[in-house]
C-alpha cells in the first residue's frame, strides 16, 4: 500500500489527505512507525511499559497527522517528532515517574557521549568515574551514591529542572527539551546547567 505516495513530500500528501483522501493516514502511520519505536526505546528508562509508550507514541503520531498545520509548523517531520514526544513523557508523568535508577542510567547514557564538545562542562559520569578508579561493579554496588543522587534529584532539584533531567536522559537536547516542555532554549539550557552543578558537587565530593 503506498508505494505511490513515496514520491511526495509528507506535506503534499497532507494536502491530499485533507482533500479526502484517507488512506493518506495508514501510509504516514507506517511510516513513522520506526520513530515512534526509538523515541519508545530511549524514554523506557524513565521506568514507563515500552509496549504502552509505543502505542501512546502512536496516538501522538495520529494527532501530528490531524493537527498539523502547513501555514503555521514547521515540516511535518518536525511537527511529528514533537507531537510523539509529548504524547509519551505527559504519559510517563501521569503515570507517576519512577524513581531514577541512578547509576547505571547515568553510566550507560553518559560514558559514551554521542559527540564530545570541546571542554569539560557536560559529562556528569566523568565525574563520577574520575572519583576514583572503580569498575561499573563498584559503581553500581555504590550504594550511598546512589541514595545521595537520589537524594539530590528529588529535594535540590525544581520540578521543572526534574523535567529537564528526565528528557536529557533520553538523550534529548535541549533545543528538543525545550520545545516538548513548551519552554524557551535560554530558560531551558540554564535549568541543565544548575542540574549539571548540582550533581556534580555532591558527586565530586
Amino acid at each position: 500500500m503506498g508505494s505511490d505516495y513515496e514520491q511526495y513530500t509528507d506535506e503534499e500528501l497532507i494536502v491530499r489527505l485533507r482533500d479526502g483522501e484517507e488512506k493518506i493516514t495508514d501510509y504516514i502511520m507506517d511510516k513513522y512507525k520506526n520513530l515512534v519505536k526509538s523515541k519508545a526505546k530511549s524514554m523506557y528508562i524513565l521506568g514507563a511499559d515500552r509496549e504502552d509508550l509505543i502505542q501512546e507514541g502512536m496516538i501522538g503520531l495520529f494527532k501530528a497527522i490531524r493537527d498539523y498545520d502547513i501555514g503555521r509548523d514547521a515540516s511535518f517531520f518536525t511537527f511529528a517528532d514533537l507531537c510523539v514526544s509529548r504524547q509519551m513523557y505527559t504519559a510517563v508523568q501521569a503515570a507517576g515517574r519512577k524513581k531514577h535508577s541512578p547509576l547505571n542510567t547515568y553510566i550507560s547514557l553518559y560514558s559514551n557521549p554521542p559527540e564530545k564538545e570541546g571542554g569539560e562542562e557536560g559529562e556528569l559520569v566523568n565525574s563520577l568515574i574520575s572519583k576514583a578508579d572503580l569498575n561499573p561493579e563498584d559503581l553500581l554496588i555504590d550504594k550511598e551514591n546512589v541514595e545521595l543522587i537520589e537524594k539530590t534529584i528529588e529535594k535540590e532539584l525544581s520540578s521543572f529542572e526534574k523535567q529537564v533531567l528526565d528528557l536529557y536522559l533520553t538523550g534529548m537536547k535541549y533545543t528538543q527539551i525545550a520545545k516538548v516542555l513548551g519552554k524557551d532554549e535560554k530558560s531551558t539550557d540554564n535549568a541543565l546547567q544548575r542540574i549539571k552543578n548540582k550533581l556534580k558537587k555532591l558527586i565530586v565530593k
